[in-house]
């Protein structure tokens, strides 16, 4: 990416959006599951970051996950979120179960490190609160997922270590070669194709 172009992508984020902007991207990693009732388990996980409207407050959310040993997908969500100039924040989720999270927190640009409690947790009939914690340690986003239950109090369910996926544009003179490597990566390492790829000398 040349200078001037990153220097317009810049200016392209919203004045709120900006002390987020380190989130902007897609991340990679692993993570692990757990609760009092249930067995632990571990999964793959992609989760990405996107400023879609540059002229508004908005950040757009996704993340998926999947069976370390299979590759079978587990779980999915999506959703927006709504920094404001006071360092508060304001999330929406709607997860692949059915179940809706609203949730209020804040965020430090200085620390790097964002809370949010649930307002509302909707159409969940076991569910009461979850709270979420993003931070970044060492250039890799961590993050803590609380649960709290019908039964349970609040407590941990899911956490993970992500690194950002450093991407780069397809070019045109990729060879058949190339391009077959990376619906390779597609497949078995749930890689985005074809408007961005992992860059790997390509």
């Amino acid at each position: 990416m040349n200078k001037e172009k990153e220097k317009e992508e810049i200016s392209a984020i919203h004045p709120a959006v900006a002390p987020l902007s380190y989130l902007l991207g897609k991340w990679k990693g692993e993570g692990e599951g757990g609760y009092s009732t249930i067995n632990s388990f571990r999964y793959g996980e992609q989760l990405q970051f996107s400023h879609p409207a540059p002229g508004k407050p908005v950040i757009a959310y996704s993340h998926y996950t999947w069976k370390l040993d299979s590759g079978l997908p587990m779980h999915s969500e999506s959703g927006y979120w709504r920094p404001k100039h006071d360092g508060s924040v304001e999330v929406v989720i709607a997860q692949s179960t059915g179940l809706a999270e609203v949730l209020k927190g804040t965020h430090s640009a200085e620390d790097k490190v964002i809370k949010l409690q649930s307002q509302v947790v909707a159409n969940a009939s076991k569910v009461r609160e979850i709270s979420r914690v993003y931070e970044m340690v060492n250039g890799e986003l961590h993050y803590v997922v609380q649960m709290a239950t019908n039964l349970t109090a609040l407590q941990p369910h899911l956490k993970a270590v992500l690194k950002k996926l450093p991407v780069c544009h397809r070019t045109s003179n990729s060879s058949p070669n190339q391009r077959d490597s990376l619906l390779w990566l597609q497949k078995y390492c749930n890689a985005w194709w074809p408007s961005h790829i992992p860059c790997s000398g390509i």
